[in-house]
């Protein structure tokens, strides 16, 4: 008969079956929240959108360096994810907007989290 190891899980950090896992998994919590954060630029746009709606222009003005490419695709991801909502006015031009949706806004604390975090290790 094979020895079998009984694991013990630390319940802060693994509070649920979802992320009782011994690989990487699309539905463990923390893949998600990865995830959701995951691309080059992707904290940054999230960031000045936590500040409220805005527009395309606003967010090309406050990160200068963002190419046009990169900033669409960034939009149109975290559109996908279910992070932001694009809402255009008719009229011309048009105006749109960007706004984070309220699962775009449940990332504050995980992203000033990873700040603290990221000021702690570079101390």
């Amino acid at each position: 008969m094979a020895h079998q190891t009984v694991r013990t899980w630390d319940e802060s950090l693994v509070p649920s079956a979802a992320g009782r896992t011994d690989r990487p998994s699309p539905d463990c919590p923390v893949e998600t929240a990865l995830a959701a954060i995951a691309g080059r630029w992707t904290t940054l746009v999230l960031r000045d959108l936590m500040a409220g709606p805005q527009s395309y222009s606003a967010l090309r003005a406050a990160l200068p360096q963002i190419s046009d490419k990169v900033l669409t695709e960034r939009l149109a991801v975290l559109r996908a994810r279910g992070l932001v909502h694009r809402s255009a006015e008719p009229g011309f031009p048009t105006r749109v907007t960007y706004e984070l949706t309220d699962a775009g806004r449940a990332l504050r604390p995980l992203l000033v989290e990873l700040y603290r975090t990221g000021e702690r290790l570079r101390r």
